[in-house]
């Protein structure tokens, strides 16, 4: 059943009908490389001050959504929360817990693919748009945003229901309109923040591999800005470079692959945590987690175990929560009509997790990343 608001509740707004941004209202500004992406850049649409009260939201105690709310929102979840990483369970905890603070009722229901699983995507999107009728609210977080773009604008066309994305936060500039918000980590800050690391951990002048996901956008942002920063910073060499698809086992046949053909590869870079846990078991394997050093992505408990245990060497570490909890905040901005208080983009925190860390620094930045969804693993 469809959200029913209280009288009290202003007319103007109704859910599915927040104020869209549209295209001719970006970019805020301008950057000498416009002409040379698909995408605007973070900082490009997000009116100053507003992820910064987000943010500022999120790290406070919830206070409750102030508009009566007589039936449970209706909430469509699309998300590759099927594959190996557990960021998107993650978030749904995070999410829905945040959602029972601010004393917003709920129902959801989750349409789960893994990275690869575009088409599979694509089939749920038509559904939700097809069962436009049932829903208050569709979080989409497309497994590549460029391939999927026609997605999103399908879903932003559609009445009846307000459309955020997850997992994302470069906005396309093809969209007519965009989505309310966009959550999602700075992929090139953690590419940077992970490539500067490893320089100062393992010097210039280095051979490396990357072991890479889908052709597209975030593949890009994550393993192209890597290879761009070590190798105008350090020197370093790249060696070999294989896709993967986000997936474990092709990672783990990677990995294989650039030790057999290369065995000059002094580093190896992964775009996610499937593909870095694949490549590690293969280093295990073959006997080769000390001659080797692997990073992967996010910050996962399966990465944080990796490291723990010795096999992994570093990941660029999201404060993984952020996110799930600036959806719910996001969700009652649109509530109380707010949804002009709202950043376009939203951007979570990101550590570097690594070896060199005692067991009671990687514990408390796991605490901070996980404190909706908890340090157990989430199925």
């Amino acid at each position: 059943m469809k959200l029913t608001i209280a009288a009290t509740f202003a007319s103007a707004i109704c859910l599915g009908l927040a104020a869209p941004v549209l295209a001719q209202d970006l970019p805020l500004f301008t950057l000498p490389d416009d002409g040379e992406r698909d995408v605007w850049r973070p900082e490009q649409v997000t009116k100053p001050g507003t992820l910064e009260a987000l943010q500022a939201a999120i790290a406070a105690d919830p206070v409750k959504v102030s508009v009566a709310i007589d039936d449970p929102i209706q909430i469509a979840l699309i998300y590759p929360s099927a594959d190996t990483s557990d960021f998107f369970n993650r978030n749904y905890v995070a999410f829905t817990t945040r959602l029972d603070e601010l004393g917003i009722p709920y129902e959801t229901t989750e349409f789960a693919t893994r990275m690869n699983e575009g088409e599979l995507q694509n089939q749920f999107v038509a559904q939700a748009v097809n069962d436009a009728d049932i829903w208050d609210f569709v979080m989409y977080a497309p497994s590549e945003l460029m391939a999927q773009g026609d997605n999103i604008q399908r879903l932003v066309d559609t009445e009846g229901f307000t459309t955020m994305i997850w997992g994302n936060h470069t906005p396309l500039k093809a969209l007519t309109k965009q989505p309310v918000t966009w959550f999602n980590f700075d992929s090139p800050s953690g590419a940077a923040a992970i490539c500067d690391y490893m320089i100062g951990e393992l010097g210039s002048d280095k051979t490396y591999a990357l072991i890479r996901g889908l052709p597209g956008s975030i593949d890009n942002l994550r393993s192209e800005t890597f290879a761009d920063c070590v190798e105008e910073k350090g020197g370093w060499v790249k060696a070999a470079e294989q896709y993967a698809n986000f997936n474990r086992e092709l990672g783990y046949s990677a990995m294989e692959q650039i030790m057999t053909a290369f065995p000059e590869v002094e580093v190896v870079h992964t775009a996610n945590t499937a593909m870095g846990m694949g490549a590690v078991e293969a280093q295990i394997a073959a006997g080769r987690t000390e001659d080797l050093f692997t990073t992967a992505w996010g910050g996962t408990s399966v990465e944080l175990d990796a490291i723990r245990a010795g096999t992994l060497d570093a990941t660029p570490m999201r404060m993984s929560d952020d996110i799930g909890a600036a959806a719910a905040e996001a969700i009652k901005a649109v509530l109380e009509g707010r949804t002009d208080e709202l950043p376009l983009v939203f951007l979570g925190r990101m550590s570097i997790a690594n070896k060199n860390m005692s067991a009671d620094e990687i514990d408390a930045l796991e605490k901070e990343a996980f404190r909706y969804s908890g340090l157990a693993p989430v199925k």
